[in-house]
């Protein structure tokens, strides 16, 4: 039992961080009223910490790589404890996306230098099993949350939500410190480090500016001035990030991305499958907590059993299939939990009607989580094992960026979609004088308000076009993750290609799990 305490180690950081992925989902509407939040705002609330662990995920390996990743994992911990400790006590709306965008820069710490840690820690297969309790304590604790953010936001309050990170990162500094032996830093020999800044600042700006463009774009008009601008700067941004780390490489010096990587089909086609999955499985969970709250009228923790059978799902094939599938070719499990995600999906579009009620997501959750604890044990394990130890911190930090980055812009996106949608169909009844403030106050939990505003005559008509309203509008949202996970599918079934077998078999001196340099099937990058 005593070597599983390092795995221990990084599972509590692992959960505290995914868990605030979706744990504010349930709190929303609390947080909205208390802090008088408008949907844009509470966008950024998810948004802000998501956008944060992409933006710096990269960085952050590469500095990890750098200065040891047992050191940048406590430093992680103890920034994302804090930050925790300011969100609680946050005034505004404006104070609480400052704080939650400081975690996600802890939360990247702890992210990009988790799978290192894990690599430095096991061997043969010892490190798959470790890599598949990791990869079931990732799918459960992102898929729990909003369960997790009900309890507290009913029973205590939403601020608690965030206080409770931290026993949660004290535990964890004090057990890493403890059980997790010291990495040497890369080029400790030397004295000399080289920080890759501009291709950290680059591709920091590229994400914010695409994603504030996504987000502020159904307001602003698409054809505006700042919008187009916006975009103009994420593309000039991201062409000078793609210059600079070439550039970086030919020096010689150690890129936040090694170009070289993206070359490769397969490890191409396994960022595409994490960008994909993230988004395809959670970016729709924000709006349909709201639905589940502000239309149905659930309680937080109501709202929250409503999306357990998600983290039931995924937690248990995970946990229970998660050393097996390691056996496979990376493609086939992560194809196929990407087409259980697009499955899902489209359950959840088939049972969206203006009468649906919790029990209509029950098929479509379960069949998602198949599909997330299906292909997250393999696709971390197969992107970090395909780099030398020294680069696993980049590689990790590269599969976990495009995760959190396909989070990020699904939020965004299908925000953008549900509003435009629900605003032609609430233009199109002609019982809304303003369709656009209408839909956006719909999607930031306001129902409730607006028939509190409507006279008493009209009442029930307005009931049912809200309802039908938020029906249509998730329809069009559940079709496009469906889409987005069925793309993501088929590119990792034809980019990510299985490593050809040696025609014969070398002899073996010692059992696999032994042997200082064997790999376990998992760390197959093709």
């Amino acid at each position: 039992m005593r070597k599983w305490w390092p795995l221990v180690a990084v599972c509590l950081g692992a959960f505290i961080l995914l868990v605030d992925v979706t744990i504010v989902n349930v709190a929303l509407p609390s947080m909205a009223d208390d802090l008088d939040a408008s949907f844009t705002s509470l966008q950024w609330v998810i948004d802000g910490y998501a956008l944060a662990l992409a933006a710096l995920l990269l960085a952050s390996g590469s500095l990890a790589d750098r200065f040891g990743h047992r050191r940048f994992y406590v430093y992680g911990l103890g920034l994302f404890g804090l930050a925790s400790l300011v969100c609680g006590l946050a005034p505004d709306a404006g104070v609480l996306i400052t704080a939650r965008v400081v975690q996600g820069v802890g939360g990247a710490a702890m992210f990009a230098t988790a799978p290192a840690l894990l690599i430095s820690s096991y061997r043969g297969r010892d490190r798959g099993t470790a890599f598949g309790v990791w990869g079931a304590a990732n799918g459960a604790a992102a898929a729990a949350g909003p369960l997790l953010g009900g309890l507290l936001t009913e029973h205590l309050s939403w601020q608690a939500i965030f206080w409770v990170n931290l026993p949660i990162a004290a535990v964890a500094i004090a057990m890493t410190v403890r059980v997790v032996r010291p990495d040497a830093p890369l080029d400790a020999s030397s004295g000399t480090v080289r920080i890759d800044l501009p291709g950290a600042a680059t591709f920091t700006l590229a994400a914010t500016t695409l994603t504030y463009g996504l987000i502020r774009g159904p307001e602003a008009g698409w054809t505006s001035p700042e919008i187009l601008g916006t975009f103009a700067g994420t593309v000039l941004a991201l062409a000078a990030f793609v210059v600079i780390e070439h550039r970086t490489a030919r020096r010689g010096d150690t890129p936040m991305l090694d170009p070289a990587l993206l070359r490769r089909p397969s490890f191409a086609g396994l960022m595409s499958g994490a960008l994909l999955l993230q988004g395809g499985a959670f970016g729709c969970l924000v709006l349909v907590s709201v639905w589940l709250q502000s239309v149905l009228g659930l309680g937080p923790v109501a709202a929250g059993l409503a999306l357990t059978p998600l983290a039931g799902a995924s937690f248990l094939v995970a946990a229970g299939a998660g050393r097996h599938i390691q056996r496979f070719a990376p493609r086939l499990p992560i194809g196929l939990g990407l087409v259980c995600i697009a499955a899902g999906m489209a359950l959840l579009r088939a049972g969206m009607t203006a009468g649906a009620g919790a029990a209509s997501l029950v098929a479509g959750l379960v069949v998602t989580g198949i599909g997330v604890g299906l292909a997250t044990p393999v696709l971390v394990s197969a992107a970090t094992s395909a780099v030398p130890p020294r680069q696993a911190g980049m590689a990790g930090g590269a599969v976990n960026t495009f995760r959190q980055l396909g989070m990020t812009l699904a939020i965004a996106v299908l925000g953008a979609v549900f509003t435009s949608r629900a605003s032609q169909v609430l233009g199109a009844s002609g019982m809304v004088p303003n369709p656009d403030r209408t839909a956006s106050a719909l999607a930031a939990g306001q129902a409730h308000h607006l028939l509190a505003a409507t006279p008493a005559p009209h009442r029930p008509a307005t009931e049912h076009l809200l309802h039908e309203t938020f029906a249509t509008a998730l329809d069009r949202v559940f079709l496009l993750s469906s889409l987005a996970a069925a793309l993501g599918a088929l590119t990792v079934l034809l980019a990510v290609r299985p490593t050809p077998r040696p025609t014969t078999a070398a002899p073996r001196p010692t059992p696999a799990h032994d042997h200082p340099t064997t790999e376990h099937p998992a760390a197959d990058p093709h």
